[in-house]
């Protein structure tokens, strides 16, 4: 083990900088996005005001020492890392840059590349929460009725909280994005309150207590069937 790491182990850190447990992680769903494809210019237009918005709301949850975890497309670019990524979302000529200007990740932020809409499918980010002892999601991004839609579904079903801000999340229509909103709240029981109203901090405070590991969770499901 490296001295950077030793250090980083003994400081309970992965890396010494970005927290290691939190009760509650924000989601920035294919935020890093050039939107040059068809109908990217009407996705940028309901886009653009959620942009701030979740800028804002990253700051609040930072400082309370909540992570930010980028979970972003990998636009079929297997070869490609996050920076790259970044880097050419940033170009000049780029539509999405103006979003991408506000929302660029810092040093201590957490990513995650997924191959499909789903944030969970085929990638790490299960066990990253797992690590940091995530209960909360609160999901934000692009688009509302497609890849927060199956993240949102794919953590309600690994039991974890799902607040969805409605004035965080944007789609090519305001129809399609409040439909999908409806049905995260009926089906999903996900908080879709604009971010100012989910009142984080209490939200921190009423969260349920640190899930268990899966196979704790199939054991005692197994124990209560034998004791039923």
């Amino acid at each position: 083990m490296s001295k950077s790491s030793s250090s980083a182990a003994s400081s309970g850190d992965l890396y010494g900088n970005a927290p290691d447990k939190a009760p509650l992680a924000l989601i920035l769903i294919d935020v890093i996005n050039d939107l040059d494809f068809p109908e990217g210019d009407e996705l940028l237009r309901h886009a653009l005001p959620m942009a701030g918005r979740i800028a804002d709301l990253k700051r609040r949850l930072k400082s309370q020492g909540m992570p930010a975890i980028y979970v972003n497309d990998n636009f079929g670019r297997w070869r490609s890392d996050f920076k790259t990524q970044v880097d050419h979302c940033l170009q000049a000529g780029a539509p999405g840059r103006v979003i991408v200007e506000q929302l660029r990740p810092e040093h201590d932020d957490y990513f995650v590349l997924k191959p499909k809409h789903s944030g969970f499918f085929s990638t790490t980010l299960e066990l990253l929460l797992d690590h940091l002892q995530v209960r909360t999601l609160v999901l934000t991004g692009v688009a509302t009725n497609i890849c927060v839609l199956f993240t949102a579904s794919d953590a309600y079903l690994r039991g974890y909280e799902v607040c969805v801000p409605a004035d965080c999340v944007a789609a090519n229509s305001l129809a399609e994005s409040e439909s999908a909103l409806a049905h995260m709240q009926a089906v999903l029981r996900a908080d879709t309150r604009p971010w100012e109203e989910l009142a984080c901090d209490k939200l921190l405070l009423s969260a349920r207590p640190v899930r268990a590991p899966h196979h704790l969770v199939h054991r005692n499901a197994s124990d209560n069937e034998r004791d039923g």
